[in-house]
């Protein structure tokens, strides 16, 4: 899979994740109505689908999944619920996407 449409993928689970994950977040923790956890539990169960496109196996895809949802998760903070990541948050989320790019990038002997 080649390294743009393997980074649309993980950005469009990431959504899935998180978005789904606000949602419920919200129903429980903000008294929204119902529908907001139902429609959080769709949005979630597509993330599980939509990470299946990767090319690579379930534990290489999930471990590198990890260091890219931690970025994603800190720009929906900053975003979303007006989060300021501070310099030691800029770097953990670097240190964790090059450990991502590694695990699911670099070429691997056969």
């Amino acid at each position: 899979m080649n390294i743009i449409k393997s980074l649309a993928v993980f950005i469009i689970a990431g959504l899935c994740e998180i978005g789904g994950g606000y949602l419920i977040w919200l129903w429980l923790k903000s008294d929204k109505p119902l529908w907001y956890g139902i429609t959080g539990a769709i949005i979630l169960a597509l993330y599980g689908v939509v990470a299946t496109w990767q090319s690579a196996g379930f534990g290489r895809v999930y471990a590198a999944y990890g260091g890219i949802f931690i970025l994603m998760a800190l720009l929906w903070a900053w975003k979303v619920d007006g989060f300021k990541p501070d310099k030691y948050d800029i770097i953990g989320a670097i240190i964790a996407m090059l450990g991502a790019c590694i695990i699911i990038f670099f070429p691997r002997n056969k």
